[in-house]
């Protein structure tokens, strides 16, 4: 019995110790699961974070504020491969583009004068004239019109139809709605190109974060503009512009691209050959008959050019001096006459006045039939404009004129050349991009880089300042229409300390910080050596500014003089062979020293 009784009692045990060890496994499972299914949970918040994070995004971006675009009439405008902060419009189902953007971004062409609400296109033999709100328009005196407004001015904006642009310049447009824009190309030539490897998305920024702008299809062509890591810059056919991965995209290829339409074709009356114009200082009609002694001791010589005309007032009356005997006697001698006309000295001399003159198309045609007036009766070759007083206001009016003339010159085949000074940011309005497609010849006045002004001593014409000019107006300009102008003249300086009391005048200004005053006087070459030598003063080669200088004491005050002679004119001429420029010119005859001649032809031939 006691042990049947223990039997029983061990199996109750037992089976108390396996309903243990079953309740401590199920407990450990239930612990297990929940442990697992929290892992699970943190795993899976997780992975929606970095999904979140990093995974691409498929929102479409909103393509109106992308494009700026936000009003129902506002068009965006897409130039090759950028999209301009200026914006179109729509009107009657015409697109429209702001004359600003016109004018500095597809064809410098067109000229739009707010004051008389007129829009001018200068061709090479005629004028196109349009007044605003109408759609009639004449052409070489000829009244035609379109079945479309060509000019609207909208509040202080003027915009001009694009039917209307695409018939002068050599530039393909396609307008889209939704939004609505305007792709215009002229970027014609070489370009490069690459193709959808499969279908993929376009982003507004480089990374799957960014928001797609368009759906691109497998075998889209796209025009290529930049790499950015992993993706690509790149332009869509609808100017949308934007990034795609690399790896959707094939190979970049290069490809050439031709126009089918054709810009209006501006001939010119570049010579044959190198020219080497000097400018002779004629100030009275006495001085005309100067010329034969002036041009004695010259060589290789190809024009003249006598600082005859000014201009007389504000409504383009004229100045002369010019003489049919001189141009005989520059004839006889096988020189050209470009006779040059000035906005200074001698009638009009301020930029107000240049630009009431200029910005006057009236104005304008009297001054260039006056010219042209001159120009037959006394057979003179060409006109050397050197206008100097043209403010950055006055810019646009300023090449308007040039243009204008080119007509006249180019009916009578006569030669136009410009004077610009040597270009920089504060002079850019002179637009020698312009000028080279209208003139015959763009002259660069490779000096005055320290004139009688400057509020330091220096040179008038240093090597690195002339080779910046004609490497600035080469970039604008065909270099065989591009002159380079040299000084037959230097500056004497003198240099004296400023006083306490000049000082404390100019304390906070610019000027403060130059600490002598100084002087100058334009010489001759000549002048300047017998300056130089009657001084005892030792002369040196300046290797920085490839000129010969000169400096001494005297009287308390110190003068410095960099010499311009055969070889620092040599120097500069080497610049002309280097960038073959289409010639050279100098200021003035008088002022050379007869060899100098010599070194020119040298260059010429």
């Amino acid at each position: 019995m006691d042990r049947r009784e223990n039997d029983r009692r061990n199996r109750s045990r037992a089976e108390m110790l396996r309903d243990r060890r079953r309740r401590r496994k199920r407990t450990c499972l239930i612990e297990l699961l929940i442990v697992l299914f929290f892992i699970i949970v943190v795993v899976a918040v997780a992975g929606i974070f970095v999904w979140k994070k990093y995974g691409p995004s498929k929102v479409k971006a909103d393509l109106n504020e992308y494009y700026g675009v936000d009003a129902a009439e506002q068009a965006a405008v897409i130039v090759n491969n950028t999209i301009l902060e200026q914006k179109g419009i729509v009107s009657d189902g015409q697109f429209y583009l702001p004359y600003e953007a016109v004018r500095q971004e597809i064809d410098g062409g067109f000229y739009w004068n707010a004051a008389e609400g007129t829009l001018r296109y200068t061709l090479p033999l005629d004028l196109v004239e349009v007044p605003a709100e109408s759609k009639e328009y004449t052409n070489a005196g000829q009244r035609e019109s379109k079945d479309y407004v060509i000019v609207k001015n909208i509040g202080d904006q003027t915009y001009i139809a694009v039917d209307f642009i695409l018939e002068f310049g050599n530039v393909t447009a396609k307008t889209y709605k939704s939004p609505n824009r305007v792709v215009l190309f002229d970027d014609w030539g070489k370009v490069k190109t690459t193709t959808a490897k499969k279908d993929t998305q376009m982003r507004w920024l480089a990374g799957v974060k960014s928001d797609i702008l368009t759906e691109v299809k497998k075998g889209d062509r796209v025009y290529f503009i930049e790499e950015e890591g992993d993706w690509k810059k790149v332009r869509t056919e609808d100017g949308i512009i934007g990034y795609i991965k690399s790896s959707a995209l094939k190979s970049v290829k290069t490809e050439t691209i031709t126009s089918s339409s054709k810009a209006p074709e501006y001939t010119s009356m570049t010579k044959d050959y190198k020219i080497n114009l000097a400018w002779h200082q004629v100030t009275n009609e006495i001085a005309n008959e100067t010329l034969s002694e002036t041009i004695a001791s010259t060589q290789g010589l190809t024009t003249i050019s006598p600082t005859w005309f000014t201009v007389a007032d504000t409504v383009g009356n004229l100045n002369s001096i010019a003489s049919s005997a001189y141009v005989d006697t520059a004839h006889a001698a096988n020189l050209e006459v470009w006779a040059l006309v000035r906005d200074f000295d001698g009638g009009i001399d301020s930029p107000e006045e240049t630009y009431q003159l200029l910005s006057s198309s009236l104005a304008r045609k009297t001054l260039i039939d006056n010219l042209m007036m001159q120009v037959q009766q006394y057979n003179i070759d060409g006109i050397n404009v050197d206008f100097e007083k043209v403010s950055e206001e006055c810019g646009e009016h300023f090449i308007e004129f040039i243009r204008e003339l080119s007509i006249e010159c180019r009916r009578n085949q006569k030669v136009l050349s410009v004077d610009n000074y040597v270009p920089m940011g504060f002079n850019s309005h002179y637009e020698l991009e312009e000028q080279g497609k209208v003139a015959d010849y763009v002259i660069i006045m490779g000096y005055d880089e320290h004139y009688a002004g400057s509020w330091e001593s220096g040179s008038v014409a240093s090597i690195d300042y002339v080779e910046n000019g004609i490497r600035q107006a080469t970039k604008d300009v065909s270099a065989e229409k591009v002159i380079n102008a040299v000084p037959f003249y230097t500056r004497l300086w003198e240099e004296v300390p400023k006083t306490e009391q000049e000082l404390a005048a100019q304390a906070g200004t610019e000027q403060a910080q130059y600490k002598m005053k100084v002087t100058s006087e334009a010489l001759g070459m000549q002048e300047a050596e017998a300056c130089v030598a009657q001084a005892g003063a030792a002369v040196t080669w300046d290797e920085e500014t490839q000129q010969n200088y000169a400096q001494w004491e005297s009287d308390g005050a110190t003068y410095k003089i960099w010499l311009e002679d055969s070889s620092s004119i040599e120097a500069k001429l080497k610049l002309m062979e280097k960038y073959q420029l289409g010639g050279v010119a100098a200021w003035k005859l008088g002022f050379e020293k007869p060899e100098i001649w010599s070194v020119i032809e040298k260059y010429i031939k």
